[in-house]
């Protein structure tokens, strides 16, 4: 066993900001680097003991990414050019699926999670439907994309539950279209089979994703449930993120997406319906009163003009909150918890609805609860040693007095006030710089034009 001491110059430890806080780190010293946890956690230290790792700034549990779909961010930037609807995206997005190999998923995911670290996310939910080769040949490997992405989690430094996804049909009562044949298993059975294979790791769990009610028959659905069921893992599912997918769902099953999941099974405390946009009053009664979790994405839901959801309202019915940052369009979990705010003020004209201590439980524990590590996301004893330190002496966080840290992080803060990354008791970002991947941008435009051809 090996242990390290890290004195933190001020830390939220869940409700407010302490200044001069020591963290002990106990690990098994493996390679792998994953394993390491709090040991202690002592405040009222105002200077660092000897031989302490000093980490100036305000430190925060790991971020947790609760909603990634790594390649697309190819289309950051691009997907910019002219108008249209999320429909009209959705064929941009394709056309990108179509290229990916197992080497260069792992390259771009590689370079993707690696700007995570860099933003302070210690822990990303890959919801990972790319399963087959091109016309929906099976790899030798028939998990061999889904490796891929375990793979490039590793090389990046950071956790990862994938969210091996069942996605079968192009729309209710539709086979896949010519796109889709890679994503498709042919049945919820043969997904669970091929599911089945995959292992977990120090740095990997496995979870399971309904993508959504059109795209997995409604007789499909409870096998997919049962699946993450007997292996209590989570179960994710976008949720009512566009209202023709409610209309069309209003039409073929007589109810609403959220109604005909409760009705098969799919919701409860393990569960989180991606989105949430569109609900009923008694769509959030169900996934409120389910202990149904809610993953918010922001600035994915506001650049695709998906809508603002209920996000207030699911809270106050039972739904626990999370955050992810989804197409990509913006790495920046500090981000997607203000905007989650901002955006109910500017639906409300109303301030307040979350303190920053809330929207970082979002960002933290919560998210960490939703992906399946209960035991990270908390800066307290026994916890998973993963945790990020913020500049509080950058352009726009310079000021406040320290005490107001959590609402410089939320309210002023980006990812580039990252300055370290500390995953199992490790550095995997320090100083700025990755410790793993050392140069970030560089390894994303080469994955990008790779992908670009």
């Amino acid at each position: 066993m090996t242990e390290r001491t890290y004195w933190l110059e001020h830390a939220w430890l869940g409700t407010f900001v302490e200044p001069g806080v020591v963290v002990t780190v106990t690990s098994s010293g493996s390679a792998a680097g994953a394993d390491g946890r709090i040991g202690a956690v002592r405040t009222d230290v105002p200077t660092p003991p000897p031989g302490a790792e000093i980490l100036r700034g305000l430190t925060l549990p790991g971020l947790a990414n609760a909603h990634s779909h790594a390649f697309h961010r190819v289309l950051r930037g691009t997907a910019q050019v002219g108008s249209g609807t999320f429909w009209t995206w959705r064929e941009l997005m394709y056309s990108v699926a179509d290229r990916l190999t197992p080497d260069t998923y792992r390259a771009l995911a590689r370079a993707v999670y690696a700007e995570m670290a860099l933003a302070g996310v210690t822990c990303v939910g890959e919801f990972h439907y790319v399963h087959h080769g091109p016309g929906g040949t099976p790899y030798s490997d028939p998990n061999a994309m889904g490796e891929a992405l375990i793979a490039a989690a590793a090389d990046a430094g950071i956790r990862i539950t994938l969210l091996d996804t069942c996605y079968l049909s192009a729309g209710f009562g539709e086979p896949p279209d010519n796109h889709q044949l890679r994503f498709s298993d042919g049945s919820a059975q043969a997904w669970a089979e091929r599911c089945a294979v995959l292992g977990e790791r120090d740095h990997a769990r496995i979870g399971a994703a309904v993508h959504s009610v059109r795209a997995v028959p409604a007789d499909q659905l409870a096998t997919v449930a049962q699946w993450a069921q007997e292996r209590r893992a989570p179960l994710h599912v976008h949720l009512s993120e566009q209202t023709a997918e409610n209309d069309a769902c209003l039409a073929a099953h007589g109810r609403t997406p959220t109604r005909l999941l409760a009705d098969h099974g799919v919701l409860g405390p393990r569960t989180t319906g991606v989105h949430s946009t569109h609900l009923t009053g008694d769509d959030i009664a169900l996934l409120g009163g389910s202990g149904t979790g809610t993953c918010m994405c922001p600035t994915t839901e506001r650049d695709l003009a998906d809508g603002i959801g209920p996000a207030t309202a699911l809270q106050r019915a039972g739904s626990p909150l999370s955050l992810g940052s989804d197409s990509h369009a913006v790495i920046d979990l500090l981000e997607e918890a203000r905007a989650m705010e901002l955006n109910e003020r500017l639906r409300t004209r109303t301030r307040g609805h979350w303190t920053a201590a809330a929207l970082l439980r979002a960002a933290s524990a919560d998210g960490h609860a939703a992906l399946g590590w209960p035991d990270a996301g908390t800066l307290e004893p026994g916890a998973l040693a993963d945790f990020t330190t913020v500049a509080l002496d950058s352009v726009r966080t310079a000021g406040p007095v320290p005490r107001l840290g959590a609402e410089t992080a939320v309210f002023a803060a980006s990812a580039a006030d990252v300055r370290h990354t500390v995953v199992g008791g490790r550095h995997v970002v320090r100083d700025g710089a990755h410790a793993l991947v050392p140069d970030v941008p560089s390894a994303l435009a080469d994955a990008i034009e790779a992908l670009r051809g």
